[in-house]
């Protein structure tokens, strides 16, 4: 068929078979035309409903911009001391809250990974654990544990632990649920028990992920440790708190520094050592 023998009915029985080829029909388009128009109207509503304006976004802008002036230039203050401990107790924290969790995830995240624990209801209602522990922020961990045990590193570590071992039981499940079964399959046929078979089976294969995923959880749960001290849970969010109550904004420029610093250098350290493992 050519060109010049393509009829009107060709056309109209071509975009009946194949109507997305020819554009969007009206209903479409007007759906389209509605669709935006209330994006739209809901976007216009946020901004009525938190106060959104223009006058007040220029003064806060203005705002910002005294205080990125006064940050410099950085200045370490006379408190080195102080802020360097503050430091150390953030990393620290971060270590041993990760530490913590990852041992608890380990088995919470056999526990959940379907190829191990294989009834269905099980399955589901561990996974829903993970999602309910999950959808509590550090943060929130934080206040809790400040009533509780008091003020200090302490309840910065039991906050990062508390947050971050459901997020890792998570994780290392999917990395169990999609290691290769014959490994396992072949000690169970060689007489192994099933302990045996995720023993020598299914761990060999997935603990350099585990890994992996530990010190990837390590390095942004030190950035997450240097705020946990804004609420009274140690570290050098403290520091930072403490400046910003009296507006030493250069020295709190000189902690934020330190902190990027310091994330920079585990992140690079963290990234050869996952190299090493997953390579």
């Amino acid at each position: 068929m050519t060109v010049d023998t393509i009829t009107d009915a060709d056309i109209a029985a071509a975009r009946a078979r194949l109507p997305s080829v020819f554009g969007l029909t009206p209903a479409q388009r007007a759906m389209r035309i509605a669709g935006w128009t209330l994006f739209a109207a809901w976007l216009v509503s946020l901004c009525w409903w938190f106060d959104i304006t223009p006058e007040r976004m220029t003064r806060g802008l203005s705002g910002l911009f005294v205080i990125l002036r006064l940050m410099i230039p950085p200045s370490p203050g006379a408190q080195w001391a102080d802020i360097l401990q503050g430091l150390a107790e953030s990393v620290a924290m971060a270590f041993l809250g990760t530490f913590v969790a990852a041992v608890v995830a380990v088995p919470l995240g056999f526990l959940g990974a379907r190829n191990v624990v294989v009834n269905a209801l099980a399955h589901f209602s561990i996974r829903r654990v993970f999602d309910g522990f999950r959808g509590m922020d550090q943060l929130i961990w934080a206040l809790a544990f400040v009533r509780a045990v008091g003020l200090g590193p302490l309840a910065g570590v039991l906050a990062i632990a508390a947050a971050e071992v459901c997020v890792l039981a998570k994780l290392f499940a999917e990395a169990i649920e999609n290691a290769d079964p014959r490994q396992a399959e072949s000690v169970e046929a060689a007489g192994g028990s099933r302990l045996l078979a995720i023993r020598f089976g299914l761990l060999p294969q997935v603990l350099p992920v585990l890994l992996a995923q530990t010190l990837y959880a390590f390095e942004s749960n030190t950035r997450s440790a240097a705020i946990l001290g804004v609420v009274g849970a140690g570290g050098i969010g403290l520091q930072i708190a403490e400046r910003i109550k009296v507006r030493y904004w250069d020295e709190v420029s000189f902690i934020i520094i330190l902190i990027l610093a310091t994330v920079m250098l585990i992140d690079q350290l963290s990234a050869r050592v996952r190299r090493r493992l997953i390579g």
